[in-house]
């Protein structure tokens, strides 16, 4: 109101006009903001997020999927001695969007998933792995393959040794690619651009990661985990190509940070839940595998694997299965050190587990130095990507 912010929020639909009126009342203390507005009414199209499956399913019918889950990833191998967690979940959501400016819409959701960590033993060693499948319809999810490859990542750790100082390729498997997509996603937000807190600033029209690389938000994918026919403030969403051929497009804005800079919405404002004002998230934010379209093949059946010509073209090197602390990166600058664990690799075959080490450098770096890209696209929750060859890194015991 006379670009002032109101907010408020309520449980009890019966308190609908109340919080209105509190949102107005809220607007008349907070300071003019000349970029404050809400978006005009825009058509939007139909996605593929219902699942009629989902919601037929029970609460016993769930629950006897999560025993299946723990039951195929105890058959896997002997040395699996315990599940620590077996979760199979069924959700289905309602969202209504309305505004004065005429945004009126409404859609159903579901989404399904499987999340499963085990534990192998053998004489004094003993090793976690974990596997995840989501999607918003059930058949992507293969339950069996969830669990084995849970047990898998744990048996092929058994017996991991520590290595020298070395600098050497790495391969990182899409688990944790995504990990450091997701940091990369972050420095694309219009708002952090805008606050100086992004190390992609001034940098559109820039190539800044490996040519090998086009990195897709794809808000309208059928049935991804961020899919919906408009973002949370009702803006239709969109499928970008971020980054081509290694090239920054631009950046994602919700309706505040576009009118800030003289542009529209790309679909991107996301809220973490109704008791909060709308932020910049991502949808289905991908790197995109060589000749792979995501719409049409599954988003997650679980049990991935590393890609193999990756690891078969790797003379010497580390194939990196897991990665301690990604989220500790440096937003601004990019830097990290982390620990990992995974494979090490001579002449495209795999010779011991490695654990204990440590990987330093830079995002932007990391993202410049890819030499291969997979055709594994695989994801994990709303951002997925295949494995990612990665040139010398600095690797130290």
């Amino acid at each position: 109101k006379k670009q002032r912010l109101g907010f408020a929020f309520t449980t009890t639909a019966d308190d609908i006009d109340k919080v209105i009126n509190e949102a107005v009342e809220a607007s008349a203390w907070t300071a003019v903001d000349e970029y404050a507005g809400i978006p005009d009414c825009m058509p939007s199209g139909d996605v593929l997020i219902f699942d009629e499956k989902i919601k037929s399913l029970s609460e016993d019918d769930v629950i006897r999927e999560a025993m299946r889950l723990e039951e195929s990833a105890l058959a896997f191998d002997k040395r699996i001695k315990k599940v620590r967690k077996a979760e199979a979940g069924a959700r289905i959501g309602s969202t209504v969007i309305v505004n004065s400016k005429g945004v009126n819409v409404s859609y159903e959701s579901t989404y399904y998933s499987a999340h499963l960590t085990t534990l192998a033993q053998d004489d004094n060693d003993s090793q976690m792995g974990w596997d995840f499948a989501g999607s918003r319809r059930m058949s992507d999810i293969d339950l069996n393959s969830v669990g084995r490859n849970a047990s898998k990542r744990a048996i092929e750790l058994l017996g991991s040794r520590k290595i020298s100082t070395v600098k050497a390729p790495v391969i990182l498997d899409p688990s944790v690619a995504v990990d450091f997509l997701d940091i990369l996603s972050s420095s694309m937000s219009a708002e952090a651009v805008q606050k100086n807190r992004s190390f992609l600033s001034g940098k559109t029209g820039q190539c800044v990661v490996s040519e090998l690389v086009d990195i897709i938000d794809d808000g309208t994918m059928p049935w991804g985990s961020g899919t919906n026919p408009v973002d949370d403030e009702g803006v239709p969403s969109e499928n970008k190509t971020i980054i081509s051929k290694g090239v920054l497009n631009g950046y994602f804005y919700n309706t505040y940070s576009a009118k800030k800079a003289g542009t529209k919405s790309t679909g991107n404002a996301v809220r973490g839940s109704f008791k909060s004002l709308p932020g910049i998230g991502v949808t289905n934010f991908h790197i995109n595998a060589k000749g792979i379209n995501p719409s049409k093949s599954p988003l997650s059946k679980g049990g991935h694997e590393s890609d193999n010509k990756l690891v078969k073209s790797l003379s010497k090197g580390i194939l990196i299965l897991g990665a301690m602390g990604v989220h500790t990166a440096n937003p601004i600058s990019g830097d990290f050190s982390i620990g990992i664990s995974g494979l090490w690799i001579e002449n495209g075959e795999a010779l011991y587990p490695v654990k204990e080490a440590v990987i330093s450098g830079n995002i932007l770096e990391l993202f410049r130095k890819i030499e291969g890209v997979g055709d594994d696209l695989t994801f994990f929750g709303n951002i997925g990507s295949p494995s990612l060859l990665i040139g010398e890194m600095d690797i130290s015991a």
